[in-house]
């Protein structure tokens, strides 16, 4: 979710936009309390007070080293977007309203008193406490900009330009700056001003209408509008940066959630385009290949299957249902003749799934070589051998103790991803000030002035 509310509010073609980089078109405290063993090596151990430190096996530097990241971020979108930034090496510093903090962190309290959210997306952060509606609040942050690499804001926009943290403005303070705005529909149209969050988007960018069965629309249950404009978000800057290298100049990078989600609607704009028609929905089934998704089996559990080829349907047939006299039906023939039959051929299949266990089917399935899966619930995923052998869950260091998470996807050879301490609120506001040149007498007057 991405709050843009006018006032104290936060908001979390290519979606990324870059003002000096065009894009081309080309033609065409349980110290650990999963059910499994965490990886060893890679257990965040803290040194000193809000640090981002980690005990591990590896000397490799992560990628991007040396790259200071200032965030003013809320809830999801902008975090999500830090989040891939600081396990990938980049200090970021996460920017808070002293006393009251990120809207998310009072959402549950889950995670032993923390929100899960909040866990979710905030380690590998420095956090600070500035009230940014005051002149010396905002003195503060022109000061770490200067020295910065990336400024992020989710704010709606305008806020930032209102508080005397606009591009322009810091744009002068540092010509190297990368500043990125991520908001609910980009910096200019018609709808720049219209409150977003991730539910609302997912309606205005055609999720909800495409997703569900057909006679009720649904959406989808993770924030994936946030998670995507994000994932363009970080994108956006590391090229950004990459750009900086050649040219030695910062630029702005313009995200919007609504264009973001658009890009993945995939294939339905082109369905759209060239069919005149909307796509339909269709619940666990495919738009063009059937059959194709979890069938329910006589043990009550689903099993996924893929029949996309010609190949894939003759030994789906022969050697997983084992009625090889579907081949010779014409209804069933080619891709589009099973497409126009569906229902029958639906109703046949979930039939024949439910006189077995879900284990047979996925024996055969596995002996013949077909794609297929297992519908897994959190439980099961977190414990799946895949995530095990790859060490997928990793613990950090966080105000309640160790806590494991979900690591970081990306796995490069050279530069791999840390793992370092969720903060507590304000708890690096007195050493980034000391760092940033303050002395004690002055850090004590902001507390007093309750600027920080």
């Amino acid at each position: 979710m991405s709050s843009t509310t006018r006032a104290a509010s936060w908001c979390g073609s290519a979606p990324t936009l870059l003002s000096a980089t065009f894009f081309r078109r080309s033609k065409a405290n349980q110290s650990n309390p999963h059910p499994f063993p965490l990886p060893v090596g890679e257990r965040v151990r803290e040194r000193g007070r809000g640090k981002v430190a980690r005990e591990q096996k590896s000397s490799k530097g992560a990628a991007l080293d040396g790259i200071r990241v200032v965030a003013f971020e809320q809830v999801l979108a902008g975090p999500f977007c830090t989040c891939i930034l600081g396990d990938m090496g980049a200090e970021v510093i996460k920017v808070e309203r002293p006393g009251t903090g990120d809207l998310i962190r009072h959402w549950d309290k889950a995670v032993r008193g923390l929100s899960s959210g909040y866990v979710w997306l905030n380690r590998n952060k420095r956090n600070l406490t500035v009230d940014v509606k005051k002149e010396k609040g905002r003195e503060i942050l022109h000061r770490l900009l200067r020295q910065a690499d990336v400024f992020l804001e989710n704010y709606a926009p305008g806020v930032a330009e209102r508080s005397g943290l606009g591009y322009e403005k810091l744009k002068s303070l540092n010509p190297r700056l990368i500043y990125c705005s991520l908001s609910g529909y980009g910096q200019d149209g018609p709808y720049r001003d219209v409150k977003a969050y991730d539910l609302l988007i997912q309606g205005e960018g055609g999720i909800i209408a495409t997703t569900g069965y057909p006679d009720k629309p649904a959406r989808a249950s993770i924030a994936i509008v946030d998670i995507a404009s994000g994932m363009y978000a970080a994108l956006g800057i590391v090229l950004a940066l990459f750009h900086r290298e050649k040219t030695g100049k910062g630029q702005y990078v313009d995200i919007s959630m609504f264009e973001s989600i658009v890009s993945w609607l995939g294939y339905f704009p082109h369905h759209y385009w060239h069919q005149n028609e909307e796509p339909k929905r269709m619940g666990m089934r495919h738009n063009y290949v059937t059959p194709y998704g979890p069938y329910l089996a006589r043990s009550g559990k689903y099993v996924n299957v893929a029949v996309a080829t010609a190949k894939d349907w003759e030994v789906f047939c022969k050697e997983v249902i084992q009625k090889p006299e579907l081949l010779q039906d014409a209804r069933f023939a080619t891709v589009e003749a099973r497409r126009q039959n569906r229902a029958v051929l639906e109703e046949m299949i979930e039939k024949i799934f439910l006189e077995r266990d879900h284990d047979e089917w996925l024996e055969r399935l596995k002996k013949a070589q077909l794609p297929y899966g297992e519908v897994r619930g959190i439980a099961e995923v977190l414990a799946h051998p895949q995530a095990i052998a790859r060490r997928l869950i990793r613990e950090v260091e966080s105000p309640v103790g160790r806590v494991p998470v979900v690591g970081n996807p990306l796995r490069l050879s050279d530069s791999p991803a840390r793992y370092g301490r969720i903060p507590d609120l304000g708890e690096d506001t007195e050493a980034i000030l000391r760092e940033a040149g303050y002395d004690a007498a002055t850090i004590e007057k902001l507390h007093l002035e309750k600027v920080i």
